[in-house]
């Protein structure tokens, strides 16, 4: 190593995404709107991608405000035609470096009260959509021979189930697989497949709730004595989406300030 290199210079360009093109799924709010935010911070043209294009617009300006590029995507990550679709749009114009497979819903109660709906609602948004959106950025890699990171945002409920949540813990546990599998098929190639495993985090969507009895004894499990904020996996997305993580590859990142080390 050269001893005159400048540790601040090189630390900035290998995590310079400038000129990359990302494209974020669940992008209008929590971890997926701060993920978007990051990736636009460090250069990338992020296409961020939701259902809920008011939502969209109010991030794109965020991202506008600071010198970024941020194109809206109406997308619903159920529909396989319209996935493929929004890909082959999207390509047109150059192609996806970095894939974030963010959006996910959960549904919870008693397995037993489950119906067939509340099931097809969590696997096609949890799993389903990911793996079409992973197969049809990967099909555009494939074809030209350029590299690309795919980032499956899975949990720590894929290693750990905790009850009342039996398709969203399936779900998450097949994200992470998925990632496995493709790997070995496709890293020589230059595509990597790796997945974060956040634990709790609190954003609007469970935050009273966390505030809660059950909430307070979950938290008794934490040893960092509190739950995890959206910007405590901006490290990690930058990471994985950047040069940095070049030889990392089906590979799972689990970030939950200790939680899973003590059960």
């Amino acid at each position: 190593m050269d001893d005159r290199l400048d540790i601040s210079s090189y630390t900035k360009e290998l995590f310079d995404l400038t000129g990359k093109r990302a494209f974020v799924t669940g992008a209008s709010s929590g971890l997926g709107r701060r993920f978007a935010w990051v990736l636009a911070r460090a250069g990338a043209h992020v296409f961020i991608a939701a259902r809920n294009e008011e939502k969209l617009l109010s991030l794109s300006k965020e991202i506008e405000e600071f010198g970024g590029k941020a194109t809206l995507v109406a997308l619903d990550v159920r529909d396989r035609a319209e996935i493929r679709k929004t890909i082959d749009q999207v390509e047109m114009d150059g192609p996806i470096d970095i894939l974030v497979n963010n959006a996910g819903v959960a549904i919870v109660k008693a397995p037993e009260r489950y119906k067939d709906e509340d099931w097809d609602a969590v696997y096609e948004t949890n799993l389903r959509g990911p793996w079409v959106l992973a197969q049809s950025v990967i099909q555009h890699r494939v074809n030209d021979g350029r590299a690309c990171s795919i980032i499956n945002i899975a949990s720590v409920l894929g290693l750990r189930p905790l009850g009342h949540i039996p398709p969203y813990a399936a779900a998450k546990a097949g994200m992470i697989n998925l990632g496995r599998d493709l790997c070995v098929d496709f890293a020589s190639k230059g595509i990597r497949i790796n997945a974060i495993a956040p634990g709790y985090f609190e954003t609007e969507m469970n935050r009273e709730w966390l505030k809660t009895s059950a909430g307070e004894k979950l938290l008794q499990g934490i040893p960092t004595g509190r739950f995890g904020q959206p910007s405590d996996l901006d490290g990690a997305i930058l990471f994985l989406a950047s040069d940095a993580s070049s030889f990392m590859n089906g590979n799972l990142m689990t970030i939950d300030g200790g939680h899973s080390a003590g059960l």
